[in-house]
């Protein structure tokens, strides 16, 4: 029997994949980077669940992640995205996207890409927690907090440290696989 990480849903396929697919590899993709960094701050007070099963209709409504796209975004294009029913419609979580791709393409401009900003925070290489059960893995750490804050300094929205440590998991910047899962990159 195949052993996954305790907290994925196994009665939702996209779960599932997200799960064997994404999470916990390090990413190193800007574009990946930047749409599962919007993915996280979307989840803030719902289930990851929900954002997973929503991800399609976001990518759609946000031009597929182009940061350039969602940058230009008027207040109007934000405030007709309150009328469809297929993402979250949170006005507050829909401007922080535009806000967030404006402060993405500046971290670009200043480091070369947003992989390089992000990956020099843990010197390039993911940290390894040896998980034995989900249910242990910090919400937060002093790290994710230190990373907030740069964060927001730069002018990200909806980045507190329980966000960008999730992210940091998600993006594999540290390895939270349990270690008995068969999809954990220590294996």
């Amino acid at each position: 029997m195949t052993k996954r990480c305790g907290w994925v849903k196994m009665n939702n396929p996209l779960y599932v994949a997200y799960h064997d697919e994404e999470w916990g590899r390090p990413l190193h993709d800007d574009w990946k980077l930047f749409e599962l960094l919007c993915m996280e701050t979307y989840q803030a007070g719902l289930s990851w669940e929900t954002i997973l099963n929503k991800r399609q209709a976001f990518r759609e409504a946000f031009h597929f992640y182009d940061a350039q796209k969602i940058a230009q975004m008027t207040d109007a294009d934000l405030d007709g995205l309150l009328d469809n029913q297929d993402i979250i419609r949170n006005k507050m979580k829909l401007y922080a996207t535009r806000a967030n791709a404006q402060a993405f393409l500046a971290v670009q401009e200043q480091y070369g890409s947003f992989d390089h900003y992000l990956w020099s925070f843990v010197g390039f290489t993911p940290i390894d927690n040896s998980v034995k059960d989900y249910r242990l893995a910090p919400s937060k750490t002093s790290l994710s907090e230190k990373i907030a804050k740069d964060m927001k300094q730069r002018g990200f929205k909806f980045v507190g440290p329980v966000c960008v440590y999730s992210f940091m998991q998600a993006a594999g910047l540290v390895n939270d696989h349990e270690t008995s899962c068969e999809w954990n990159p220590k294996k």
